[in-house]
C-alpha cells in the first residue's frame, strides 16, 4: 500500500483560503487514483474531489463544486486540495485516500490507502 501524510489543515475564518497538501511514499504514486474525503464526529465519511492518476480528470462532490480544486504533481508524489470560500460547514477531518487504478466511485470503500487526517476548522 502507498503512505500517506497530510498536512495543511488549521483554523480560518469563512471566506477565507486553504490548501492541503498529501504526500504519498511506498508505491509508484501515479498508479494511483487520489481522493479527498472529511468527516465530522458522529458522521460518515465524506467524499470531496478525486484525481485521475495523470491528472486529467476531476470529481467533486456538488456541495464543494466551484470552489474547491484538486490537482497533484506526479514528480514530486504530491496530491492537493485548494478550498476557496471556505464556510462553516467545511469544518471537519480532512483525509487523503488512494486508489489502485482508475476512478471507480466516490465511495471511501474504494479508496484502499488512507491518511490520519488534518482538523480544518473554519469559524463564522
Amino acid at each position: 500500500q502507498v503512505q500517506l501524510l497530510e498536512s495543511g489543515g488549521g483554523l480560518v475564518q469563512a471566506g477565507d483560503s486553504l490548501r492541503l497538501s498529501c504526500a504519498a511514499s511506498g508505491r509508484t504514486f501515479s498508479d494511483y487514483t487520489m481522493g479527498w474525503f472529511r468527516q465530522v464526529p458522529g458522521k460518515e465519511r465524506e467524499f470531496v474531489a478525486a484525481i485521475s492518476r495523470a491528472g486529467a480528470t476531476t470529481y467533486y462532490a456538488d456541495s464543494v463544486k466551484g470552489r474547491f480544486s484538486i490537482s497533484r504533481d506526479n514528480a514530486v508524489n504530491t496530491v492537493y486540495l485548494q478550498m476557496n470560500s471556505l464556510k462553516p460547514e467545511d469544518t471537519a477531518v480532512y483525509y487523503c485516500a488512494a486508489r489502485f487504478g482508475r476512478f471507480a466511485s466516490q465511495s471511501s470503500s474504494d479508496f484502499g490507502s488512507w491518511g490520519r487526517g488534518t482538523q480544518v476548522t473554519v469559524s463564522s
